[in-house]
């Protein structure tokens, strides 16, 4: 007979099954059983100060990684803490697990410690929400949580844990590691060589690539495609849409397309709808999707401009057209999408060497970029900071917070970045008022030993709000969107045990910077800078 262990111990042993080496965690009572489960079981716990920042850091490493990110929190607020981060995951289409402990199952009903609602606060913004039942099925929960996360359209999963569950013994066995892999969804032969077909026979064929992509597997399948088809397959996860700097004018190209192929990128907001004068409106569409309900919206939105549609995941869909591609016979028109991609406006080259203060966003973002390595991964952050970044910097990979527009994470983001790139340059940037959210964790990297370098425009002002008041009510009426100026943020990392800088004019930019990398600490380089409003990279004339 098999010897029994306490349900915690096989949550670990469940975890190290699927492949788990780190998780991301803020302790509480409810799960004090899985930290002393914890001890041998060789998987790191990077402890946190903040729920929500783990739940960030768990996203980060998930899409780094390729593998699926674990959160432990504890139950009741610190539940309520985690799921503020599940937006931005959902989103972003990131696989992640959210376990957070819970009231004991004996206690339900009897007003028990912090007994919350969970799985119904948490189902609206996951893809499969439960409460475990049993120590038994404790292993089988986790394997599920892995398949389901994985599966499709990859996205969070939340699973509450019962402090009697953890405690309770059992001598169930592990699932095989099968059981967390999700089912294939691949591309039929006959539809991608259909549709590669289509896209040989349009002038001017558009392909864009959902965010489930940016993982190492998918931007290799990318590379992969744009090569054999010769097009670009731009990634698709901002919250501007087609205002996202980093793509600078394609968004005149799309409205010239005749042909729109969506690689499991869902037809929303970011793409207007589909609807003129964003898209032609005599344009066609092929929808490539893993839910029938994503498919479904995009056939109402369209009208009957869909010329072909297959449930197929992101990944093997890409896959499945990259074998298959030729190079599409319109040069001219490849020619003009990367053109039109790479634009950036003329102006901003006197910005680059701009000296004094207070810096403007461009010259920072010139100032960065040559510190950009072939291993840097930025971490972009904030609402107008973050946008002239993605113009102005580009890096062979990205974090940033995705279709959802929430901020706050960069500084969770940089240190799940050092851990999944520990030989890597991290750069992170973001805005003073984005800094206020998870300052803390400047300690997290402390105590971890995990360094990055982390830029804060400095602005004094909630930029992209005060933009907004600007734009829509007046010069005359901002208000309530201040910040105090000059504040020291680069003291707070200091305090925290890292490196910090306070440049004030772009002379000073490079050395600070060198100085931040080579501390081999978690350093703010705390820059003050011009509040401009995000760049409109469309061209004139």
């Amino acid at each position: 007979m098999q010897h029994e262990i306490r349900g915690a111990d096989l949550l670990w042993a469940a975890l190290k099954r699927g492949g788990v080496t780190r998780v991301f965690s803020l302790s509480g009572n409810h799960i004090m059983p899985v930290y002393d489960a914890a001890f041998g079981q060789g998987i790191e716990i990077v402890h946190t100060r903040h729920e929500a920042a783990a739940l960030h850091m768990a996203d980060a490493w998930a899409r780094l990684t390729g593998e699926v990110g674990v959160a432990l929190v504890t139950g009741g607020q610190g539940h309520t803490n985690a799921i503020a981060a599940l937006p931005t995951t959902l989103a972003g289409e990131v696989p992640v697990l959210l376990l957070s402990g819970h009231a004991p199952l004996s206690e339900l009903g009897l007003g028990a410690f912090q007994e919350t609602p969970q799985v119904e606060m948490a189902a609206p913004l996951c893809k499969a929400a439960w409460l475990a039942q049993s120590a038994e099925g404790l292993a089988a929960d986790m394997a599920r949580a892995f398949r389901i996360a994985r599966a499709g359209r990859p996205g969070p999963v939340h699973v509450s844990l019962p402090s009697d569950v953890l405690e309770a013994k059992t001598a169930a066995a592990l699932p095989e590691k099968a059981e967390y892999r999700p089912a294939a969804m691949p591309l039929a032969a006959e539809s991608a060589a259909a549709i590669l077909a289509a896209i040989a026979g349009a002038k001017r064929p558009f392909l864009a690539a959902g965010p489930a992509l940016n993982t190492p597997d998918g931007r290799r399948a990318r590379a992969a495609l744009e090569a054999a088809i010769g097009l670009p397959v731009p990634l698709m996860e901002s919250p501007r849409g087609l205002g996202d700097p980093s793509l600078g004018a394609f968004a005149e190209m799309l409205a010239q397309a005749d042909l729109v192929v969506l690689l499991g990128k869902q037809l929303d907001f970011t793409l207007r709808f589909g609807r003129a004068p964003a898209v032609d409106g005599r344009a066609r569409w092929i929808v490539l999707d893993p839910d029938p309900k994503v498919q479904a919206r995009a056939a109402g939105l369209l009208a009957g401009r869909i010329a072909f549609s297959a449930l197929s995941a992101p990944l093997e869909a890409v896959a499945a057209l990259a074998a298959g591609a030729a190079r599409h016979p319109e040069a001219g028109w490849s020619d003009s999408l990367a053109e039109a991609i790479a634009h950036r406006p003329a102006e901003w080259g006197p910005l680059a060497g701009r000296p004094g203060g207070p810096i403007h966003p461009a010259t920072l973002g010139a100032a960065l970029a040559r510190f950009v390595t072939p291993d840097t991964v930025l971490v972009a952050d904030g609402g107008e900071i973050g946008q002239w970044m993605q113009a102005t910097i580009s890096a062979p990979e990205r974090v940033m917070n995705g279709i959802a527009g929430s901020i706050g994470a960069a500084i969770p983001f940089a240190l799940a970045a050092r851990a999944a790139r520990p030989a890597g340059r991290i750069l992170a940037v973001m805005g003073d008022g984005t800094f206020g959210f998870h300052m803390a964790e400047f300690d997290t990297a402390v105590r971890h030993a995990l360094p990055f370098v982390l830029v804060v425009g400095n602005d004094a002002k909630w930029n992209a709000e005060y933009q907004i008041q600007k734009r829509d009510y007046g010069a005359n009426r901002t208000h309530g969107c201040e910040l105090l100026p000059g504040t020291r943020y680069d003291q707070v990392a200091r305090a925290l045990g890292g490196h910090g800088e306070f440049v004030e004019r772009a002379e000073d930019l490079p050395a600070a910077l060198e100085r931040a990398f080579a501390s081999g600490k978690p350093a703010c380089v705390n820059v003050v800078i011009e509040g401009k409003p995000a760049p409109n990279l469309r061209r004139t004339g």
